[in-house]
């Protein structure tokens, strides 16, 4: 939706560029139409930049406004984190332990609230498996311009159910979409809660996301010391990533690396 009033709004004032530049060429531009239309073309123009530069900010991977923001942590060791979205899941939940069981792996799990609750067994699971919750969230919705008592709402629900789930370590947490801009940074600098993103993210790619060797490929060739890889495995749609997940794990730990949880990873910062 942004994107397309960011869209709306530099086509706008791109056509009253045109048009005042049409006027003027004609020799037909009468002093009081030509300021009117000066003055709406800057203003278009000025909107439209404002909403780039807050859309482009909203998604940067390396600074926000406020607190402590993490894709990637620079260690000299042979470290890195693997991370998961969303869930936990009734369905794929067991999958996933058993393979990070059997390749003796403990990873960070980003949570929502409202899937903790729908599947608290699967989320106990987890726990009692020595992984690490975070937080991302209660329902996953873009939390821009969202009001405080939302994001405060957002945060706090999700904090509780992952306690609930027998959860007692440090809670980062991830932004849904990776989005934020002023308020939920905010809220999260007054709380001492860390923003973690990634560096290596194979699904963004459409084409990658399709093919589970491509995923590898891509985790393998993209990955380095410090590393927080995001993968999700959670949901129906991503048979590809949980196919390429065994393989990941075993192509990363061939090339000498080693797998700890994200707030592991900090602790080396």
């Amino acid at each position: 939706m942004l994107e397309a009033t960011v869209s709306a709004a530099a086509w706008a004032a791109l056509a009253g560029v045109g048009l005042v530049l049409w006027r003027l060429a004609a020799g037909r531009a009468r002093r009081p139409l030509y300021l009117a239309l000066r003055i709406a073309t800057l203003t278009l123009a000025t909107g439209a930049l404002i909403i780039a530069s807050v859309w482009g900010l909203s998604k940067s991977r390396t600074f926000q406004l406020f607190g402590d923001l993490v894709q990637r942590v620079d260690v000299t060791q042979p470290v890195l984190a693997l991370t998961f979205d969303d869930g936990p899941s009734s369905e794929y939940t067991s999958e996933i332990l058993a393979i990070l069981a059997e390749q003796d792996v403990h990873a960070t799990f980003y949570l929502t609230g409202q899937a903790m609750e729908a599947n608290p067994r699967a989320a106990q699971e987890l726990v009692a498996a020595g992984h690490e919750l975070g937080n991302h969230s209660y329902t996953h919705q873009h939390m821009l311009l969202r009001s405080l008592s939302f994001v405060q709402d957002e945060i706090e629900r999700t904090d509780a159910a992952i306690r609930e789930a027998g959860y007692t370590g440090q809670i980062t947490f991830r932004p849904p979409y990776g989005k934020r801009f002023i308020l939920l940074p905010l809220v999260l600098e007054r709380t001492k809660r860390i923003t973690v993103l990634f560096d290596v993210e194979p699904e963004s790619y459409p084409d990658v996301a399709a093919d589970a060797n491509l995923i590898q490929a891509h985790v393998l060739d993209h990955a380095r010391s410090g590393s927080i890889i995001l993968l999700h495995v959670m949901a129906p749609p991503r048979d590809e990533t949980r196919e390429a997940l065994p393989g990941v794990i075993a192509g990363l730990r061939a090339r000498g690396y080693q797998f700890v949880t994200v707030s592991e990873l900090l602790s080396l910062r």
